[in-house]
């Protein structure tokens, strides 16, 4: 028997995010998920009209491919992913991880080189492509969360099958004063950041394009960052996990970075010129997601939280900057993780991660969640 929330997501997945319709070729993208909700997806998409295609991923065989890359095989993977890419109207990629930190021992050059050369791909599929990407719960998500197996599997179908369409409507006043606004403070313990967003615009993320979802991003303008940023949050980049991340920025550039491993984050924040840069700045106000649980799609969007992060910019909220990196750090603002403020242009937006002006306001859990 199917289990309903595979039903009911995969259905979200299908009518919401991707909004398939007769005649489409969704890509399917299915990294270590059960059979069951490939075949729930599949079923879904043919019901809709649409042409499934699937490609099947386990990510300890992608360990190996990643270890023994060169610049061959990656032109090579490149070449074949876009064919089959431009072959498609959607895309949605199903990523599941028994273990989140399989990719640690991959040398960064490594990483670095096919990140590099699979690039085209993924701006090809987020500027082309109806998408929606997510994570899959584990064993291994749950333990990054403290949680027990069963408990993390029922709040990742609470978070993933809300009432995304009435986020989306409180969402409109933030998009509206971050479309408009020019400078940007960010006060917290260890954070003193300033920077402008002018004539950058701003995207509103609603659960069309990332599931979970609940956030409203911009991207500074690329030389105006100064100050610096102490996240709270740990964070995990190819297999490698960070905590403490600081960050010290003149005239937009990290000139000074440091974490609990400092090294490594210097030689990511080094992959090339724009990864010192900044490629986007959100505002996080999922009320199902409270605690960060080292899985970026799900901390990025965690209540009360703000993400940073060095590297590409959107095209949607373009400052230019280009990157093989784009690394979203999580800082969180509620009381319990030392507060902290958010002011467009002198005015108090957020303050302890709760929304303050009156048009904000039903974007605090309380209101997302009646």
């Amino acid at each position: 028997m199917t289990d309903p929330r595979y039903t009911k997501l995969a259905h979200l997945l299908v009518a919401y995010s991707t909004k398939l319709k007769k005649g489409d070729t969704v890509l399917i993208d299915a990294i270590d998920i059960p059979d069951e909700f490939t075949v729930e997806l599949m079923r879904a998409a043919r019901q809709a009209g649409a042409t499934p295609l699937v490609e099947v991923r386990h990510g300890r065989v992608t360990r190996e491919v990643l270890r023994g890359t060169d610049e061959r095989h990656a032109k090579l993977v490149r070449d074949v992913e876009m064919f089959r890419m431009k072959k498609a109207q959607a895309y949605i990629a199903l990523r599941g991880s028994a273990n989140i930190s399989e990719n640690a021992d991959v040398p960064s050059d490594r990483i670095q080189l096919y990140s590099k050369k699979l690039r085209p791909v993924l701006e090809y599929r987020v500027a082309k492509t109806r998408w929606v990407v997510l994570r899959w719960p584990s064993a291994s998500m749950a333990q990054s969360a403290n949680m027990s197996t069963e408990a993390f599997e029922n709040l990742y179908f609470d978070v993933c099958t809300m009432d995304y369409p009435k986020m989306a409507k409180a969402m409109v006043p933030l998009h509206k004063r971050m479309a408009r606004a020019d400078h940007v403070h960010l006060k917290a313990p260890g954070t003193d950041l300033k920077f402008s967003i002018k004539g950058i615009g701003a995207k509103m993320c609603k659960g069309d394009r990332n599931i979970p979802d609940g956030e409203v991003f911009s991207c500074p303008v690329k030389n105006s960052v100064n100050g610096v940023i102490q996240f709270n949050a740990p964070t995990i980049y190819s297999g490698t996990k960070f905590e403490n991340v600081r960050l010290e920025f003149k005239d937009g550039k990290v000139i000074n970075a440091t974490s609990s491993n400092t090294k490594k984050l210097n030689e990511i924040l080094n992959t090339d010129a724009g990864a010192r840069y900044v490629g986007e700045f959100s505002l996080g106000f999922n009320p199902y997601i409270i605690e960060p649980m080292c899985d970026i799609l799900f901390d990025e969007k965690i209540a009360g939280s703000l993400h940073f992060t060095p590297g590409q910019a959107y095209e949607d909220c373009d400052n230019g900057n280009r990157s093989a990196v784009h690394w979203d750090m999580v800082l969180i603002q509620r009381p319990e993780w030392g507060g902290g403020e958010i002011w467009f242009d002198d005015q108090l937006i957020r303050k302890d991660g709760r929304f303050v002006p009156k048009d904000l306001t039903p974007l605090n859990p309380e209101n997302l969640k009646s």
